[in-house]
């Protein structure tokens, strides 16, 4: 399982495909996401600006990422 770690609250889905490195750009993160493609613990999310917060799991092309905080 891939971990990212915020600094703040929350981090916006579409962002933290990027801060993963999963997906190269934004472009890229929202039509993936807008597509269905992403999870967040275990259920499918069509925003890309949902908020995901520290504790969150999200699932994207067969891998795990848990948002971890300072």
């Amino acid at each position: 399982m891939k971990e990212i770690t915020i600094r703040d609250e929350f981090i916006k889905l579409g962002q933290a495909l990027k801060l993963a490195g999963l997906c190269q750009d934004g472009v890229e993160a929202k039509m993936d996401i807008q597509e269905g493609l992403v999870k967040v613990n275990g259920e499918t999310d069509v925003r890309r600006g949902r908020k995901v917060y520290v504790g969150d799991t999200i699932s994207y092309k067969g891998e795990d990422i848990r948002v971890l905080g300072k």
